[in-house]
């Protein structure tokens, strides 16, 4: 049996391309299920829902197993056990992390909005026809990742895989869809602070600090302003606990197009190296900043190695 499986802490692209993913390696002739390394959040419920899809499998280690990476190929990021798996493939749209294989292997990263995008390529490589329910699952995947093609990594490969299965999914309005997607993320009334860090967190290496960076977008920043000084504390408690050289949340606003940054660091001249702006109370505001991936893991990453 091969798995196919994102990234821990799951988005709505993570566990849509190891679905989508799956049904395509099985349409090929190879035996497919898809996985999971965490709970779906409720914008992932959402679609799932919509398109008449239960949350994959959940998997806690990979020994064993034959393995198919999808939306990462960072080891802080992956299934516990990797290394007594085999890992037969990575599909994804990040930078190319530090995981190895003792074979070679297919490895495609497009540097494209959405792994999404890359999965529909395939099926469209492959000649094969994707599924009514399997595009609107591809296209919502889609407008989460690039923030409804709001993000510095929206491409025009994104926006025409988006129409195309906007199309087969019968979908006639994207933008108001997009927005009805992202507003399910916008809720974090019932959640705890830690669980609003940590909802949508990924750990990096950098220049051999251990850095943590959360992101929740939400519609309206006044949904959480009341809550930042609890973000705050609680970012201090992981920070100590966990060893962390820097802890960081973005609170993205996908109406205004900005993000604002909190950050609990060891030296605060990181975030002015990297942002060009100074920490006051533990915040920044990023004018037009939306992408985790291309406009703060690698200005932060510079900032580390100076």
């Amino acid at each position: 049996m091969l798995y196919v499986v994102g990234h821990k802490n799951p988005d709505t692209d993570s566990i849509c391309s190891a679905i989508a993913y799956a049904e395509l390696k099985r349409r090929l002739g190879t035996d497919a299920i898809p996985a999971r390394l965490g709970e779906p959040n409720p914008e992932t419920k959402f679609v799932l829902e919509k398109f008449g899809f239960s949350p994959p499998e959940l998997i806690e280690s990979a020994d064993g197993k034959k393995i198919v990476l999808v939306d990462h190929s960072d080891k802080a990021q992956s299934v516990d056990g990797l290394e007594n798996a085999e890992i037969v493939e990575i599909i994804d749209h990040h930078k190319i992390g530090d995981i190895t294989t003792p074979n070679p292997i297919f490895f495609l990263a497009l540097p494209v909005g959405c792994t999404a995008t890359v999965v529909k390529l395939l099926y469209d490589y492959h000649g094969v026809e994707i599924p009514k329910n399997i595009a609107g699952l591809l296209l919502s995947a889609i407008l989460s990742d690039t923030v409804i093609f709001k993000s510095a990594t929206t491409t025009e490969k994104d926006i025409k895989a988006a129409k195309d299965l906007a199309r087969i999914a019968g979908v006639d309005n994207i933008n108001a869809y997009g927005i009805q997607i992202k507003s399910k993320l916008s809720n974090v009334d019932a959640l705890s602070a830690e669980e609003i860090l940590k909802r949508d967190f990924k750990e990096f290496d950098m220049s051999g600090n251990k850095v943590g960076i959360g992101q929740i977008e939400l519609v309206d920043l006044n949904l959480i302003e009341k809550r930042i000084p609890e973000l705050i504390s609680t970012m201090k408690d992981l920070k100590e606990k966990e060893s962390f050289n820097g802890i960081y949340l973005m609170l993205t606003d996908i109406i205004k197009e900005g993000t604002l940054l909190l950050a609990v660091v060891d030296d605060d001249g990181v975030v002015e190296k990297a942002f060009g702006k100074r920490l006051s109370d533990n915040r920044v505001w990023l004018e037009k900043v939306m992408s985790r991936k291309k406009e703060v893991v690698p200005p932060l990453e510079s900032a580390y190695s100076s």
